[in-house]
């Protein structure tokens, strides 16, 4: 747990700017460019599972955040992910509520027995390692719990000191995104869903949404396209055409339309 101590004056600078950031994030779209961000330097991760609720009965609700292709809450398919969420609520209550690292099996972090013929099926099986922590609500019995996976090996002991230290200001981060529309029957009167309906309404594809969330995240186009395995003028056409449906002229526009909407509504 000795995280900060190990840190030089100017990375304990950077990681106060990094760790401050949560109290600005406001939706879903913040809260993945700041995750994949310069979050990323203090916990790389390719996915985070946050799931909060009743993890005894399974009344449980999550969101998934990731830059991969086609990984989103949405098109998660809640009643596979919750037992495997409600066994490691369990083994996380276990380990005296610590984080803890686990190794993938033989299929990824594809829960067993089943088939998720979708994105974030294909992902889960890409995975090789992840680490689990979560956080008890003593007043409100609405307990979280945090899951980050990633391709790589799995994370040495440092990990999950620092997964300790972060996790309070993710917390916070994520406590502040509305409700997408399918999580919406768990509030009263739900909330605005934010960036999906910002995206719907400028008729924004699945792929613009993609190369959007990259550009926010600073990335050029040649590294755009090699991320997504198209050439850079594709993504310059792509881009194009984002900047017509949002009537804007260059990308710094293009995201800071998408920032500011949730607040305007």
């Amino acid at each position: 747990m000795a995280f900060l101590p190990s840190l030089s004056p100017e990375n304990l600078h950077h990681y106060h700017r990094v760790v401050t950031h949560s109290v600005e994030v406001r939706s879903h779209f913040d809260a993945l460019v700041w995750l994949q961000g310069d979050m990323q330097h203090y916990l790389p991760h390719d996915i985070m599972i946050a799931a909060w609720g009743n993890f005894a009965d399974g009344a449980v609700q999550h969101d998934i955040i990731s830059a991969m292709a086609g990984v989103r809450s949405h098109s998660s398919h809640h009643e596979a992910l919750t037992p495997m969420l409600q066994q490691l609520f369990a083994r996380w209550n276990e380990c005296g509520k610590k984080p803890f690292n686990i190794k993938a099996g033989e299929s990824g972090f594809l829960p067993e027995n089943t088939e998720l013929q979708c994105a974030l099926g294909s992902a889960l099986q890409q995975m090789r390692s992840a680490m689990v922590h979560g956080i008890n609500d003593e007043r409100d019995s609405h307990d979280c719990l945090y899951v980050t996976l990633s391709a790589k090996s799995q994370p040495d002991d440092s990990a999950r000191g620092t997964m300790a230290m972060v996790l309070p200001y993710i917390d916070i981060a994520l406590r502040q995104v509305k409700h997408l529309p399918h999580q919406a029957h768990v509030q009263i009167n739900a909330a605005d869903p934010g960036d999906s309906r910002f995206f719907a309404e400028h008729d924004l594809t699945d792929r613009e949404v993609e190369i959007l969330q990259w550009v926010a995240l600073g990335k050029t186009n040649p590294e755009i396209g090699s991320i997504l395995e198209i050439s850079a003028f594709t993504v310059k056409n792509h881009m194009q055409r984002v900047f017509k449906k949002l009537d804007v002229t260059n990308r710094a526009q293009a995201v800071s339309k998408i920032t500011a909407f949730p607040s305007n509504v």
